[in-house]
């Protein structure tokens, strides 16, 4: 099924069953005719409650305004241990009928499923004109992230991408410092991450029975049918595998990209050269190496170059990150990380000399600075020498009332997803809408779609969204299965 298809089945069944939503639009944008729809509270429905999902269910729910009305997930473990502690909500296993059911009893939509099911259930939200919150990647495919972006759009709604560390304090005050001028203008940024989302392995072949808690058919969704194998797709392998996931790129790329992709008001690369392994139709590469060429901006030199590092080993050695009384250590860049490492988002602090397990390098006219992944405070060099800035720190501290640094995740991690409820009650605005998310997320797939043609560098153009280069435009989109 074609996905514009796909959109206007999902808007025949807005039709049918819309009433006047109680939030749609933000403050800002109808301030004056939304104040009497807003409520004193939000309802929300969450699909996809295990692992990210339960993360993100208790965050939500942790805002005083939030009232859980709708758990969806396709595991019934993970629904019944989500149900446990919201035992209200109505349960679902298709997000589908839950959102047909229950149009006139939902305020707003978490969508916190698999990479491939993103848009599907986004859109379906949208369509019914309800605000969401989106897990990163926003989408699977470029074409549904433009998709996204221009109905949130139209329909004026409160969205957020689920980037929390862009409403962390050290990389609000990194992007600050970089437009401030901290080293000049910036010609080149490094960006990396040791976490392995790649599988080099053969393809898995025969097939397993189907848990009893699983439903396969709902799992797979929109995208392509093929047989279940143990361990191979869910809880959590999905991210490794091409029609489901986007890869390391995909998965830390896009909360590493975010502080130096704002901060230097990026928008679409012009050419991308991803350095990897021959495609093997199934799992994305372990080791990438993702060159992008951006048009220049006000804080970019005319030539402005970005470079992803990830897998095992990441980042390769570079004169740009050589630091101040280096050492031979990179940090942890094992190869037998656990389900939990993997998913998680922290990284060890390293000493003076050693290189972060994840993070970014900003290179420019007047020095570099360090952006550790995360909580930690940006670091300049000049000269190869530590230079220090706690002046300028404590000026755009000041200047933005940023207050006092907290860096613990328990309580950090929750103002993201509370600034997206505060948005829908009319209190506040969102930091990632979709009009951001979109751009940044169809960044990041370009760099994946290059994982299909090694070496070869590929051409964007932004206005017609397409690669000059014909045989790479096959991978911006791929139809719908109907299930």
């Amino acid at each position: 099924m074609e996905k514009r298809e796909f959109l206007k089945k999902s808007s025949m069944l807005a039709a049918s069953t819309a009433v006047i939503p109680s939030v749609v639009f933000s403050c800002k944008e109808r301030e004056a005719k939304a104040v009497v729809k807003v409520k004193s509270s939000i309802r929300t429905a969450h699909i996809g409650v295990g692992n990210m999902g339960a993360e993100d269910l208790r965050d939500i729910s942790s805002h005083a305004k939030v009232d859980v009305v709708a758990l969806c997930d396709v595991d019934s473990n993970m629904l019944k241990a989500a149900s446990e502690k919201h035992p209200k909500a109505k349960l679902y296993a298709d997000y589908r009928k839950m959102l047909s059911d229950m149009t006139d009893e939902i305020d707003a939509v978490i969508v916190s499923t698999p990479d491939h099911t993103h848009a599907p259930a986004s859109l379906m939200a949208m369509n019914l004109d309800k605000p969401v919150y989106c897990q990163k990647p926003l989408t699977h495919h470029v074409s549904e992230a433009r998709q996204m972006r221009k109905l949130a759009n139209e329909k004026k709604l409160v969205t957020q991408m689920g980037i929390q560390v862009h409403s962390f304090y050290d990389y609000k005050l990194a992007t600050l410092l970089i437009q401030s001028g901290i080293i000049g203008k910036v010609h080149t940024v490094h960006a990396w991450s040791p976490k392995n989302w790649g599988y080099d392995g053969p393809i898995p072949e025969g097939s397993d029975p189907v848990p009893d808690n699983l439903d396969w058919n709902l799992w797979l969704g929109t995208s392509s049918e093929r047989p279940y194998k143990k361990d191979i797709y869910h809880p959590g392998n999905w991210r490794k595998l091409m029609d489901y996931g986007c890869g390391t790129l995909g998965d830390m790329g896009v909360h590493i990209f975010d502080t130096p992709y704002n901060a230097l008001a990026l928008d679409i690369p012009k050419t991308i050269t991803n350095n990897c392994r021959e495609p093997n139709g199934f799992g994305f590469p372990e080791n990438n190496v993702v060159t992008y060429e951006f048009p220049g901006t006000e804080y970019t030199t005319e030539e402005f170059k970005w470079i992803w590092y990830d897998g095992p080993g990441a980042p390769e050695i570079h004169e740009d990150l050589v630091l101040p009384n280096a050492s031979a250590s990179k940090g942890n860049s094992s190869t037998d990380e656990s389900m939990e490492d993997k998913m998680s988002l922290e990284t060890k602090v390293a000493g003076e000399g050693t290189l972060p397990d994840q993070g970014a390098m900003f290179v420019g006219e007047k020095g570099r600075l360090l952006l550790p992944h995360f909580m930690q405070l940006p670091k300049k060099i000049v000269d190869g020498s530590y230079v220090d800035i706690s002046e300028e720190i404590a000026a755009v501290e000041k200047a933005n009332n940023m207050g006092t640094p907290i860096r613990d995740y328990a309580s950090e991690g929750p103002k993201h997803y509370h600034q997206f409820i505060d948005a829908c009650l009319g209190k506040d605005e969102v930091s990632a809408p979709f009009s951001y998310a979109a751009r940044l997320t169809e960044t990041i797939l370009l760099g994946v779609i290059a994982g299909r043609f090694p070496n070869q560098t590929l051409h964007w153009n932004n206005e017609t969204a397409k690669f000059d280069e014909d045989e790479a435009n096959q991978y911006l989109d791929s139809p719908y299965r109907e299930f």
